[in-house]
């Protein structure tokens, strides 16, 4: 067990500028405000011919008739589509714009989280090359541009006109919420002076059938803390924020982190949730708060069997059995890379609006777990958000959010 650069004091807190998302429930924050508070789920039956396997996954329609600025043409794939769309939200490229205008184009940083990238492009690559013969694997297979991992992060410098320092986190389901400790570090060490995080994964054939041969997906909607929770339901989603340490007055800010790696299995988590744990109260002690003032837990909440068991208990460790919480997977799906900055944003949308979103699809609890998640969305006031991301082979990430 080891932590992986730990505040060993309270940080300073970093003013969140600007967020936007886009997942199955739609593109920008009022969508997404609207379907907590409706309780409107986003997941739909998998009609994916190349995965024939039963699933319900969140897929984000619009990328279809999502293009890319022409001078940009040779990153075209599904993962820099949604970048692309998820951009375009919220104002957010105007916010990132003028953040470049005020600090110059070499001082804003761009740290991004993702587990495929853009893989689905070379899956099909690969399909038309063995079902209609074509010679080679086509002139479209661009891998430094659509799958290497440095494509989103390549794409969106590009597209924003940012020269600063970035990187490309992939973390597996930790990577978007590592994104915001990542770049706090590089804010703090002025490596930058503001810094654009988050996260984008879209669907493909290797997670859908990588998480069914591992049985872990989900023939039905996911049921985080559910009884006979059977798996996970795999969503595509994207999400950023623009983060500065300097201003006044009252913002939603990061105010803590904690990272750690247990490695106890390449793909289980640690039965116990040593690492979990470990993870919070770090999180916990870098914003200086105790763990009965947070407001809200955003639970990574799976829906696997053995996810939210160790969860439950890492949970229970370091706030007891009861503290108002929720797992948001059963909205949006599983977003992967994407799903620690969607999760993020989704708290720091809760924090602004005031709204504790439930636990979709989740009929009865497991009486096995001690956290009892709200099921249903519910309007109140919330000061901190705590939000868990934790990922194959171990690797943890938590994130504390509130007002300053």
């Amino acid at each position: 067990m080891q932590r992986i650069n730990q505040p060993t004091m309270p940080i300073a807190p970093a003013r969140v500028r600007a967020y936007t998302l886009t997942t199955a429930l739609g593109q920008g924050c009022n969508h997404h405000i609207q379907a907590l508070t409706d309780m409107r789920p986003g997941l739909r039956a998998s009609t994916m011919n190349e995965a024939p396997v039963p699933a319900w996954v969140g897929i984000v329609d619009a990328l279809d008739d999502t293009h890319l600025p022409a001078d940009l043409a040779e990153f075209d794939c599904r993962n820099n589509r949604l970048a692309e769309l998820t951009l375009t939200g919220d104002d957010f490229i105007a916010k990132v714009l003028a953040a470049r205008d005020a600090w110059g184009p070499t001082r804003i940083g761009l740290f991004l989280g993702t587990s495929t990238s853009g893989i689905r492009h070379t899956e099909q690559c690969y399909r038309r090359h063995f079902e209609q013969g074509t010679p080679g694997l086509g002139d479209d297979l661009r891998f430094d541009s659509t799958h290497a991992y440095v494509s989103l992060a390549d794409y969106c410098r590009r597209r924003l006109g940012l020269r600063g320092p970035a990187c490309v986190i992939s973390t597996a389901c930790s990577s978007g919420a590592k994104t915001f400790a990542a770049a706090h570090r590089a804010l703090t060490a002025g490596l930058c002076d503001a810094a654009m995080v988050g996260g984008v994964d879209t669907l493909c054939l290797t997670t859908i059938m990588g998480f069914h041969a591992l049985g872990l997906l989900s023939p039905q909607p996911c049921t985080p803390w559910g009884q006979g929770r059977a798996g996970i339901s795999v969503g595509e989603g994207a999400a950023f924020a623009l983060l500065e340490l300097t201003g006044a007055g009252e913002d939603l800010a990061l105010l803590g982190y904690g990272e750690s790696t247990d490695a106890y299995h390449i793909t289980s988590p640690h039965p116990d949730g040593i690492g979990a744990e470990l993870a919070m109260r770090s999180a916990l002690a870098s914003a200086g708060l105790t763990a009965g003032e947070i407001d809200y837990i955003n639970l990574h909440g799976t829906g696997t069997p053995a996810n939210d068991l160790s969860e439950d208990r890492a949970v229970t460790a370091v706030f007891g059995a009861a503290p108002i919480a929720s797992a948001t997977k059963g909205w949006t799906g599983h977003t992967l890379g994407a799903s620690g900055a969607v999760e993020a944003v989704l708290s720091l949308l809760c924090l602004q609006h005031g709204l504790l979103p439930g636990t979709l699809n989740t009929t009865t609890l497991d009486p096995a777990l001690s956290v009892r998640p709200i099921r249903r969305s519910r309007r109140q006031p919330i000061m901190r958000a705590l939000s868990n991301s934790f990922g194959f082979a171990g690797n943890n990430c938590a994130l504390v959010f509130g007002r300053i």
